[in-house]
């Protein structure tokens, strides 16, 4: 089957499930939202703030703070795309007619990437919009230095989520499993990860805490993280490319 054809039918599989349709519009609706009200609060507690805390308000990254949980609704549509087919059977279908391991699963992170990117690009930029519009006369104008990069940052990381959760189900095959081990890590392991002392330097070389930097504009004053912006973006794509190829390769050497 030609390439062209394959991107087809991998679109069709995408847009025909329900699930994953609605995990995308989840992610918009969650990340708006989440972001609207912590704007909201943020605007309230800013005369509270110290001068230092004043000098380093991040206007565009307090209206990502809906990140956290709209990542959540693209790690389920990453394993959804990939391990429905486990769940279903149709896994043996796809293969006997696509053969071509390697053609049939990018082609299908493919498609779903970039429906993630424009999905986190509408989110993101919508995201910034409503949450500068609360901030009122703390908010950031997109021709910011710093700001546009972040908000399309925004879109990037999304998508790399997604990505990542991709390669994950297709080296567990299962969508409980995936799951099961993709929100603890980013939810529960990250988290404590980046929150202890001890253990600070480890986690800021997790995928999700090196690729949110791509959304900062500006840097607390105690940051001494040793790599910026687009550097912690590098990060999260080698975290991604690696779930890729783990995911390729399993595929290749393990029947359907």
């Amino acid at each position: 089957m030609a390439a062209t054809q394959v991107l087809r039918s991998e679109w069709t599989k995408i847009r025909s499930v329900s699930s994953t349709v609605w995990t995308l519009g989840l992610a918009l609706v969650v990340t708006v939202a989440l972001g609207l009200l912590i704007s909201i609060l943020s605007k309230n507690d800013y005369d509270s703030l110290s001068r230092e805390d004043k000098i380093t308000f991040d206007p565009t990254y307090i209206s990502f703070a809906g990140m956290s949980l709209g990542q959540l609704a693209m790690i389920v549509f990453g394993v959804l795309v990939v391990a429905n087919e486990y769940s279903t059977g149709m896994i043996r279908t796809s293969l006997a007619a696509v053969p071509q391991r390697a053609t049939f699963l990018f082609s299908k992170i493919a498609v779903a990437t970039l429906l993630a990117f424009l999905v986190g690009l509408a989110t993101s930029f919508l995201t910034f919009f409503v949450g500068q519009a609360v901030l009122g006369e703390y908010k950031a104008q997109i021709g910011d230095p710093g700001v546009l990069r972040a908000v399309v940052g925004g879109a990037l990381y999304m998508a790399l989520i997604a990505m990542f959760s991709m390669g994950v189900a297709a080296m567990l095959r299962s969508p409980m499993l995936s799951l099961g081990i993709l929100m603890p890590f980013f939810f529960l392991i990250s988290s404590i990860l980046g929150n202890v002392e001890a253990t600070k330097k480890i986690g800021r070389f997790l995928p999700d805490q090196a690729g949110s930097k791509i959304m900062q504009v500006k840097s607390p004053f105690d940051d001494d993280t040793p790599y910026g912006p687009w550097g912690g973006l590098a990060i999260m794509v080698a975290w991604t490319v690696a779930a890729l190829v783990g995911g390729y390769v399993l595929l290749k050497k393990r029947d359907a």
